[in-house]
């Protein structure tokens, strides 16, 4: 991402827009926003070009018949970033992230139903003694986060603009496992790229036409196994502290509570857990001070929260779209 630039009403407008339809044309979004087409296209090339955006297509692994799990890696602080580096190369890795004063690596990996669990957990990681401790939790049930972007929290938009961006219908969940065949996939490693890549250049990788690539993008996207992300700096929204929750919360109030997360400004992503603690939330705040605000109101507000635990996100090396060939996978 870039490192410092001064961020204005448009950019914040233009990415809560393109969270709610990232392929909307920007003729429509510029009508909306009340500019010229030419300034849409030209701050979203800005944009896109210094690293502050990227709008990506992106899978829902359970719609693949996959699960997915947390994992964080404990490491000797000399070798974190080492370790860090090497899982975010992997291509089955997702939202790569330093934590805990850089002694800890937290991700998102996934495998498919039923495979051994050992082999994704402790095989797949970099086998060295500079990894102390890992723990991995299986993600139950997601609350927040995937196709639900922290930006559409935004007020940069007003309700009647947001209404008229918003899809006419939104995604219908999948009465079944969704399976890809490879020219899904070659589409669908076009979008990891680039979420707007246009139909011409999604039929050529695919080798289909481009009415049938039209149709095949719409099926898998209304399905819900494919949506469209973005990917922002979040100071875009004047936001510089992140952190990772993870609460412990009584088991009777887990789907209220997790329910209860999702109407916070600050949570980005929210999901039910196994594990010790069985409630993870990833929260963007505008400085430390008001993490600790969030955490001392709304946070010690919930009545079934028992414990929390607080890991701010020292550096990211990786997010949702893979390093690595293939197709890129979601967090939060």
């Amino acid at each position: 991402m870039v490192k410092s630039r001064n961020f204005d009403q448009l950019d914040r407008r233009l990415v809560q827009a393109l969270h709610l339809d990232g392929r909307l044309p920007f003729s429509r979004i510029a009508e909306v926003l009340g500019v010229s087409d030419q300034t849409v296209s030209r701050r979203y090339t800005r944009l896109r070009t210094e690293g502050s955006v990227r709008v990506l297509g992106l899978i829902d692994p359970p719609m693949l018949g996959e699960v997915q799990w947390l994992v964080r890696v404990q490491c000797t602080p000399d070798a974190a970033a080492k370790v860090a580096q090497a899982i975010a190369r992997r291509e089955d890795t997702a939202w790569v992230s330093l934590t805990s004063g850089g002694t800890e690596i937290s991700c998102m990996t996934w495998s498919q139903v039923g495979q051994d669990s050992s082999a994704l957990l402790l095989q797949r990681l970099p086998r060295t003694p500079s990894v102390v401790g890992v723990t991995a939790q299986c993600v139950m049930h997601t609350f927040f986060g995937g196709a639900l972007g922290m930006a559409t929290k935004s007020n940069a938009l007003t309700e009647e603009q947001a209404d008229a961006l918003r899809p006419t219908s939104e995604a219908a969940p999948g009465s079944g496992q969704i399976v890809l065949d490879d020219g899904d996939r070659r589409m669908l490693e076009v979008l990891g790229q680039d979420g707007r890549a246009d139909l011409a250049e999604l039929a050529k990788a695919a080798g289909w036409s481009q009415s049938t690539a039209r149709r095949r993008l719409a099926q898998l996207r209304a399905s819900g196994a494919v949506y469209i992300d973005v990917d922002y700096d979040h100071r875009i929204f004047d936001l510089e502290a992140r952190a990772l929750l993870w609460l412990t919360v009584a088991p009777a109030e887990l789907a209220a509570t997790g329910q209860a997360l999702t109407k916070h400004p600050e949570v980005a992503y929210a999901c039910a857990t196994t594990g010790a603690t069985n409630l993870h939330a990833v929260v963007l705040c505008k400085d430390i001070h008001a993490l600790y605000t969030y955490l001392t109101t709304r946070i010690a507000t919930l009545p079934a929260v028992r414990q929390v635990e607080t890991a701010p996100i020292m550096h990211s090396l990786k997010s949702a779209g893979s390093l690595a060939s293939g197709v890129p996978r979601p967090y939060h």
